[in-house]
């Protein structure tokens, strides 16, 4: 049954969406989803992104596996809503970018969040004792303020991630380090700023990049099968307790927002690329 399957996906366009925060969930399954696509034989990949970003380690595990799909399988990146910080990082893993004209996307950066709490816990009348190896093991705790020291440990942190994610730009895009450095500082811009920048090849909608990456192929963009590769969630299982959209109607919250909050509890303290405008979980 092997080789049918594959001589069948020869003549197809494998598409993959990574939408929402990028994180250990996203991780497993876009891996997953590409190890069926280098298996299967697939010509040509449709990467549909529609994220602001996420976790490092996850985005970079990401694109370290489109770099390497790269060498046998056509990649073509397609930005939705918004394609921003690691949401970019990934598309540096395909071939060609195209984005809508409004598209949001740029954020190139990295940020890191911890909460201190000190003076509602002084308020409430909570102290902790901590018996710790060294100076830095509590590092980013939040029940005190930062010292200098940990500020700038952190600080070369954020820089060291910042500088890997401008090398990736400039080597995935040819561009000079300074270039890329001149819009690399976390501010957003849209999709026709951002083929002016040379960070997208070009303008256009998710199906234009599907007849984009069927011309890649060699396939005939009118009759090409484009295939969501996808992991099979069957109907009964959203009703099993432990299931994120049973949590959710549990807790009476929108699932988009449970999503967002059991996100910005798994990362607090992360370095991430991400872009995290005022007011959203």
């Amino acid at each position: 049954m092997i080789w049918p399957l594959k001589s069948a996906a020869r003549k197809q366009i494998a598409k993959i969406e990574v939408t929402g925060a990028i994180a250990g969930g996203t991780r497993k399954s876009v891996l997953k989803a590409l190890k069926t696509v280098e298996e299967k034989g697939y010509p040509v990949l449709l990467l549909r992104i529609d994220s602001p970003g996420g976790t490092v380690g996850d985005s970079q595990e990401i694109y370290s596996a489109l770099k390497r799909l790269q060498e046998k399988v056509k990649i073509v990146a397609s930005f939705g809503n918004i394609s921003a910080s690691g949401g970019v990082y990934i598309g540096m893993g395909a071939h060609y970018i195209m984005a809508n004209p409004g598209t949001i996307t740029g954020s190139i950066g990295v940020i890191l969040r911890g909460n201190n709490l000190e003076r509602l816990l002084e308020k409430v009348g909570v102290s902790f004792k901590v018996v710790k190896s060294g100076p830095y093991k509590d590092i980013l705790a939040f029940d005190r303020e930062l010292t200098e020291p940990e500020e700038q440990i952190l600080q070369d942190l954020i820089d060291t991630s910042y500088g890997q994610f401008v090398q990736t730009v400039v080597e995935a895009r040819k561009l000079e380090v300074d270039t890329v450095k001149s819009f690399a500082d976390g501010r957003v811009f849209t999709g026709q700023q951002a083929i002016e920048l040379g960070l997208v090849d070009r303008l256009g909608t998710e199906e234009d990049a599907r007849c984009w990456a069927a011309e890649l192929a060699g396939l005939d963009p009118e009759k090409a099968k484009c295939t969501v590769i996808e992991e099979p969630k069957p109907f009964w299982n959203r009703f099993l307790p432990g299931n994120d959209s049973a949590r959710s109607a549990r807790v009476a919250l929108p699932v988009e927002m449970q999503s967002w909050l059991n996100f910005e509890m798994a990362s607090n303290g992360l370095p991430l690329w991400m872009y995290r405008p005022s007011g959203r979980l």
